[in-house]
């Protein structure tokens, strides 16, 4: 079965490319015009002290992944992006970055709780893991301050009182590849895991199991300790030693795009490649270059400039002006990239856009 995503991409690339492009154009005429108010406030569309937009002292604070991660350098693009016209319209976007992955959960927590020292007018927050986030989350929803979840955490809004989710699904992510492996011919599907016990990829692995099965093809996990997360030395290290310990393994998907690489490293060290089926979440360069040469089959793209577009255009509007998303969740994948439309994905790397 293929996502409404997966269809428009697969079948009309350039159709979606325009109809993303049309939104972000609204989303930006939307930001940049007075609308319905919130908090009792009325703005006023002829007042140029501020940009005209009536949102004086508006702030959004944004958390996102670290900084020397490709996937969140293009998420913070895109919120880069919305926070102009936040600007112009008299507010203010704040980012705060993970310092990287060695201690996630408690980095993860820390982040959340220095969003609620900060006491913003709306936050925009990936809810990664829950045992360790949520607390954290609720003080702020609490407060009476609008939280939207985004890049992680479809399943977690009511539970932390946030106004709606903005990003892909991950669990869908990970099925849209156990299938595809499974149309391929793949007979054994591995989903190397390196950062078990968050959200988001225990959803996409438990996905790719559950895509994959059905059409006869065996799975595994294959989970490796969070130290490992960024390191792609280990990573390839692992995946080349599950290689040659089985030989029925003829694909492995990852679910983070570094990872990917790492991947394909470990396949070409076990003299595999071009013969053991790869794919990844997110993607970059090398990725594509990766599945044009026809060395990896696919990546699955959540797209993540719209992540960060949409999360920061949300936030805003919401608490400036009380306009609400029409939609919950607000979907931005998964989306497929193969053969047959990755050169339109090249032409957004180049751009930073994807």
């Amino acid at each position: 079965m293929k996502s409404s995503l997966l269809t428009s991409v697969a079948a009309h690339p350039k159709r979606r490319g325009k109809a993303l492009a049309a939104l972000a154009a609204v989303g930006i005429a939307t930001l940049t015009l007075a609308g319905c108010t919130g908090g009792g406030s009325n703005p006023d569309p002829t007042d140029t002290t501020n940009g005209g937009g009536g949102a004086d002292g508006i702030s959004v604070v944004v958390m996102g992944g670290a900084t020397d991660d490709p996937f969140w350098s293009t998420v913070k693009n895109g919120g880069e992006a919305a926070a102009k016209a936040v600007e112009a319209a008299g507010g203010s976007v704040t980012f705060l970055a993970m310092p990287n992955y060695e201690n996630f959960n408690a980095d993860a927590a820390k982040l959340v709780q220095n969003i609620l020292s900060l006491n913003p007018s709306a936050a925009v927050i990936p809810d990664w893991v829950p045992d360790a986030q949520n607390d954290a989350i609720k003080a702020i929803t609490a407060k009476g301050i609008p939280v939207f979840l985004y890049n992680t955490g479809i399943d977690q809004v009511e539970a932390v009182g946030a106004e709606g989710y903005i990003g892909s699904d991950d669990y869908e992510s990970g099925k849209l590849a156990g299938e595809t492996f499974a149309e391929a011919g793949a007979k054994h599907a591995v989903c190397v895991n390196t950062l078990p016990g968050t959200t988001n990829a225990d959803a996409r692995c438990q996905g790719v199991e559950d895509g994959a099965t059905p059409g006869g093809t065996k799975y595994t996990q294959l989970a490796l300790p969070t130290s490992q997360f960024g390191d792609p030395t280990a990573v390839a290290q692992a995946i080349k030693g599950a290689l040659l310990e089985d030989p029925t393994i003829d694909a492995i998907f990852t679910p983070g795009q570094a990872d990917t690489n790492a991947a394909a490293s470990g396949i070409d060290q076990a003299g595999l490649t071009g013969k053991v089926f790869l794919g990844g979440q997110n993607f970059d360069a090398e990725s594509l270059k990766r599945i044009s040469d026809g060395t990896q089959l696919f990546a699955i793209d959540q797209q993540g400039y719209s992540q960060g577009f949409y999360g920061v255009s949300a936030a805003f509007q919401l608490a400036a002006y009380g306009i609400q998303l029409a939609v919950d969740p607000f979907l931005t994948g998964p989306a497929l990239i193969d053969e047959s439309n990755v050169a339109t994905a090249e032409k957004g790397v180049e751009l930073g856009v994807r």
